[in-house]
Protein backbone atom coordinates (compact mmCIF):
# COMPACT_ATOMS: atom_id res chain seq x y z
CA UNK A 1 0.00 0.00 0.00
CA UNK A 2 1.06 3.30 -0.80
CA UNK A 3 0.31 6.66 0.45
CA UNK A 4 1.58 9.66 0.77
CA UNK A 5 3.50 10.62 4.49
CA UNK A 6 0.44 12.57 6.89
CA UNK A 7 0.53 13.36 10.72
CA UNK A 8 -2.24 14.43 13.11
CA UNK A 9 -1.96 15.78 16.33
CA UNK A 10 -4.95 15.87 19.45
CA UNK A 11 -4.36 17.63 22.56
CA UNK A 12 -4.93 14.35 25.53
CA UNK A 13 -7.42 16.63 27.70
CA UNK A 14 -9.91 16.33 25.23
CA UNK A 15 -10.47 12.60 25.08
CA UNK A 16 -9.14 10.72 28.21
CA UNK A 17 -12.09 9.97 30.81
CA UNK A 18 -10.35 9.15 34.22
CA UNK A 19 -10.06 5.80 35.68
CA UNK A 20 -11.16 4.12 31.52
CA UNK A 21 -9.00 3.31 28.35
CA UNK A 22 -9.23 6.15 26.12
CA UNK A 23 -8.70 5.14 22.47
CA UNK A 24 -5.53 7.58 20.92
CA UNK A 25 -5.08 5.73 17.85
CA UNK A 26 -6.84 3.72 15.49
CA UNK A 27 -6.87 2.42 11.90
CA UNK A 28 -10.11 4.16 11.56
CA UNK A 29 -10.10 7.67 10.24
CA UNK A 30 -13.54 8.33 12.32
CA UNK A 31 -12.50 6.69 15.68
CA UNK A 32 -11.02 8.72 18.70
CA UNK A 33 -7.28 10.23 19.03
CA UNK A 34 -5.18 9.77 15.79
CA UNK A 35 -5.69 7.22 12.98
CA UNK A 36 -2.88 5.39 11.40
CA UNK A 37 -2.42 3.04 8.06
CA UNK A 38 -1.88 0.39 10.10
CA UNK A 39 -4.15 -2.32 11.88
CA UNK A 40 -3.38 -0.89 15.20
CA UNK A 41 -5.27 0.51 18.55
CA UNK A 42 -3.60 2.36 21.15
CA UNK A 43 -4.93 3.12 24.19
CA UNK A 44 -3.95 4.93 27.10
CA UNK A 45 -5.59 5.83 30.50
CA UNK A 46 -4.74 7.45 33.83
CA UNK A 47 -6.37 5.33 37.09
CA UNK A 48 -6.84 5.43 40.66
CA UNK A 49 -6.17 3.37 43.15
CA UNK A 50 -8.62 0.70 43.86
CA UNK A 51 -10.07 0.88 39.91
CA UNK A 52 -10.72 -2.32 37.84
CA UNK A 53 -11.21 -1.99 34.32
CA UNK A 54 -11.39 -4.39 31.75
CA UNK A 55 -10.22 -4.24 28.20
CA UNK A 56 -11.70 -5.40 25.40
CA UNK A 57 -9.41 -5.84 21.98
CA UNK A 58 -10.73 -4.63 19.07
CA UNK A 59 -10.13 -7.93 16.98
CA UNK A 60 -9.31 -11.23 19.01
CA UNK A 61 -6.48 -12.30 16.47
CA UNK A 62 -4.23 -8.83 17.86
CA UNK A 63 -1.90 -9.21 20.90
CA UNK A 64 -1.78 -6.46 23.02
CA UNK A 65 1.46 -4.78 24.82
CA UNK A 66 0.59 -3.20 28.15
CA UNK A 67 3.41 -0.65 29.35
CA UNK A 68 3.16 1.07 32.75
CA UNK A 69 4.15 4.63 32.57
CA UNK A 70 3.91 4.96 36.24
CA UNK A 71 2.26 3.45 39.32
CA UNK A 72 1.55 -0.60 40.14
CA UNK A 73 -1.43 -2.77 38.28
CA UNK A 74 -1.94 -6.43 38.10
CA UNK A 75 -2.92 -8.48 34.99
CA UNK A 76 -3.60 -12.16 35.51
CA UNK A 77 -1.20 -12.26 38.35
CA UNK A 78 1.47 -10.10 37.07
CA UNK A 79 2.48 -7.42 39.37
CA UNK A 80 3.65 -4.45 37.24
CA UNK A 81 5.45 -1.09 38.21
CA UNK A 82 6.50 2.02 36.95
CA UNK A 83 8.03 1.32 32.93
CA UNK A 84 7.20 -2.71 33.50
CA UNK A 85 5.75 -3.94 30.30
CA UNK A 86 3.90 -7.52 29.50
CA UNK A 87 2.38 -8.81 26.38
CA UNK A 88 -1.11 -9.98 26.41
CA UNK A 89 -2.96 -12.59 23.44
CA UNK A 90 -5.16 -15.78 22.76
CA UNK A 91 -7.63 -13.76 24.69
CA UNK A 92 -10.65 -10.68 24.05
CA UNK A 93 -9.78 -9.17 26.55
CA UNK A 94 -7.61 -8.68 30.11
CA UNK A 95 -8.81 -6.82 33.68
CA UNK A 96 -6.48 -5.10 35.17
CA UNK A 97 -6.39 -4.36 39.33
CA UNK A 98 -4.69 -0.69 40.19
CA UNK A 99 -2.83 -1.18 43.49
CA UNK A 100 -1.50 2.09 43.20
CA UNK A 101 -2.33 5.04 40.94
CA UNK A 102 -1.28 4.75 37.75
CA UNK A 103 -0.95 5.71 33.90
CA UNK A 104 -1.18 2.51 31.46
CA UNK A 105 -0.75 2.86 27.46
CA UNK A 106 -2.16 -0.15 25.77
CA UNK A 107 -0.92 -1.33 22.33
CA UNK A 108 -2.81 -3.60 20.51
CA UNK A 109 -1.32 -5.20 17.22
CA UNK A 110 -1.78 -7.97 14.67
CA UNK A 111 0.51 -10.86 15.75
CA UNK A 112 1.37 -12.32 11.93
CA UNK A 113 1.62 -9.88 9.02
Amino acid sequence: MSVAPCYQQVHMGTIMTPNEFNQVLSPNADDAGVWIHQDAWFSMGEFDEGVTQTYQLNNPNNGVYIFVIAGTVVIDGNILSTRDGLGVWDTKHFTMEVKEAATVLVMEVPLSM
